[in-house]
């Protein structure tokens, strides 16, 4: 009878896979099934045919072999993190030496590469939100989308999960809710529901975009999503490619990168993504939690409205500079230091 240190790299990829779904949504699967592959197939590559055989020294050949291919740090980091987690799985089920886990090397990210992503900054945000709603585009879908996604820092999951019924008009609410078996999850499950409060404005676009521009539509559930394509519930590369076209600069102003808005390919939505201008939603999202923080709202706060941990608000999404923290967010406090 074969023991766990048999198993081939491959079947303890997907055993390791199998046993984390009830526990990952789909999406965090995906994510560790492509970081795995590339190691599995790395090992298949390099004649790897039992876990048994994984130690230090070829743990530290895959990590200098993928640095070698000029990934980013951050991605390195990301992947490494992943097999940490698949070590100390195959530790846990004796598949290899104990202590292999402490061997597996989960590289620091420089500071300057943690926020060297580009987020959408307040000024183009609000710059593009006060357009539409004073231009024939007001309410919109690309417009509703952006208007929701700022107020709210939500996660492109969470705004897809949302339904009609979500939407309290009176009360100036969203709901998330974690509806996993008709296929909305959220990315922290039941932890990731919430109620948020909306501002007036962002009330009257909804309301605006619901009566004039949504396509009444229900999906493959019988429900009724607040933002629908003509298939019912769009998926959520369909949201990204509609957040790359909401935050174009030509909505509003002559193209800085000198295309014609009428010949332009990025105009094509198979292209959406590569203006250097557009945004995804992940940076739609951590402008707006930079801008909550900017704009005083504590930092308790801000985790419960965007459903983030402080900690990782601080690490991951805050991308505000020192000089910046300091004149938006201690300067005003600098009165009640006065000693006279």
């Amino acid at each position: 009878m074969k023991g766990p240190e048999d198993l081939s790299p491959r079947d303890a990829w997907m055993r390791y896979l199998n046993g984390r779904r009830t526990e990952l949504t789909d999406e965090s699967a995906s994510t560790y099934h492509y970081r795995l592959k590339l190691f599995v197939e790395w090992c298949e590559k390099n004649e790897i045919d039992a876990v048994a055989e994984l130690n230090g020294w070829v743990l530290d050949q895959y990590e200098s072999a993928r640095s070698g291919e000029g990934v980013a740090a951050t991605t390195l980091h990301n992947e490494m993190e992943t097999l940490h987690s698949f070590v100390e799985y195959l530790e846990r089920i004796e598949a290899v030496d104990d202590g292999l886990t402490n061997k597996v090397n989960i590289p620091e990210v420089p500071d300057d590469q943690k926020s060297r992503e580009t987020n959408l900054g307040a000024d183009r945000a609000l710059g593009l939100i006060r357009y539409y709603r004073s231009s024939d585009r007001f309410a919109s879908r690309h417009h509703a989308l952006l208007e929701i996604a700022w107020h709210t820092g939500a996660r492109v999951g969470g705004i897809r999960a949302l339904d009609l019924r979500d939407f309290d008009a009176n009360e100036q609410t969203l709901e998330f809710v974690h509806r996993p078996e008709t296929g909305t999850p959220l990315k922290n499950k039941r932890h990731g529901e919430r109620v948020v409060a909306l501002r007036d404005g962002v009330r009257r676009t909804l309301q605006a975009y619901i009566r004039t521009e949504r396509w009444d539509k229900h999906d493959e559930n019988g429900r009724q999503p607040l933002f629908t394509s003509l298939q019912g519930r769009p998926s959520t590369n369909t949201l990204r490619t509609w957040m790359y076209a909401a935050t174009w600069p030509c909505v509003r102003m002559e193209c800085p990168h000198g295309h014609d808005s009428a010949t332009c390919e990025f105009k094509n939505h198979t292209h959406a993504s590569k203006c250097p201008s557009a945004r995804s939603p992940h940076h739609v999202r951590t402008g707006s939690i930079t801008w909550h923080r900017d704009r005083g709202v504590p930092r308790e706060v801000t985790a419960e409205r965007v459903n983030a941990s402080q900690d990782v608000i601080d690490r991951y999404y805050d991308k505000a500079t020192k000089r910046e923290r300091m004149e938006l967010r201690r300067r005003p406090h600098l009165e009640k230091l006065d000693i006279e």
